[in-house]
């Protein structure tokens, strides 16, 4: 039996996993930056 396609699913789903963590890290960086923010012009 042929192993590339595990092989390569295996790299598919961690790629994608490594983007959605990116992606999910982007977000809430921005988040916390805009609370941040509104914080620093509160004062």
């Amino acid at each position: 039996m042929n192993h590339w396609p595990f092989v390569i699913a295996a790299y598919g789903l961690t790629g994608l996993g490594s983007v959605g963590v990116v992606l999910w890290s982007y977000i809430a960086m921005r988040k916390a930056e805009k609370a941040a923010g509104s914080l620093e012009r509160d004062r």
